[in-house]
């Protein structure tokens, strides 16, 4: 598929953002690419566990491809009701960032740059192993683009509101040594030990029963922010 890499492995559905020389930012042929493969990694019964990681070593994913806006979603010259539309079927612009029916284990391979929009990506894992050299900002504050892949909601339940405004409001980019301090990260590797770390945990993963795993999952984000009962 255009700009990503897939692997199956024991189970494991690795996907790999494939534009290094684009810092792995996200074009309309890679936001489809993107759906397509977490629908079919929801589909599919043999797909336990997914890891998303980026090529190289430069970036996991610096967020949309800005040259390419026009591609992302319904286009630069929907009309209101289209943007609309749009949102509401539960995709997102830079693919699948939206869906919430996924009970499935997800992790974040962090390799890099993991900036605006790759950012939301990174909060749509469960688990996110980043290298040291990794750095975490909401850049796209700079370029007046707000977060509408997940970001606004998902980074407040990671981190807690304080954190999440921080980065939210101001744009400024942290090291992987903060973000772990935060919760943004559970753990921080060597460079080029990210996703070799992911597929361990990964494996693991894979390796349990699998009904109650998911049901626990779904029941974390299905209760956040409601009563305790």
């Amino acid at each position: 598929m255009a700009g990503l890499s897939t692997h199956v492995d024991d189970h494991v559905l690795t996907l790999t953002l494939d534009r290094p020389a684009r810092m792995n930012c996200i074009d309309g042929a890679l936001a489809d690419a993107l759906e397509a493969a977490w629908t079919r990694f929801h589909q599919d019964d043999d797909l336990r566990v997914a890891i998303l990681t980026g090529a190289g070593q430069e970036a996991f994913c610096s967020g949309a491809d800005l040259d390419a806006v026009d591609e992302l979603g319904p286009g630069g010259h929907a009309t209101e009701a289209e943007r609309e539309a749009f949102l509401q079927d539960g995709t997102g612009y830079l693919g699948g960032t939206r869906f919430t029916h996924i009970d499935k284990p997800i992790l974040a391979a962090i390799n890099g740059h993991c900036l605006a929009g790759g950012l939301e990506l990174a909060c749509l894992a469960d688990l996110r192993i980043a290298e040291a050299h990794a750095t975490f900002g909401v850049t796209c504050r700079r370029w007046n683009v707000p977060l509408v892949d997940g970001g606004t909601q998902r980074l407040p339940r990671i981190v807690g509101l304080g954190h999440a405004m921080d980065l939210i409001l101001t744009g400024r980019t942290i090291e992987a040594q903060e973000a772990h301090r935060m919760g943004l990260v559970n753990e921080i590797v060597e460079p080029g030990q990210a996703l070799p770390r992911c597929r361990e945990i990964a494996e693991l993963l894979a390796q349990h029963p699998q009904e109650a795993m998911r049901a626990d999952k779904a029941s974390v984000l299905q209760g956040l922010g409601r009563p305790l009962a």
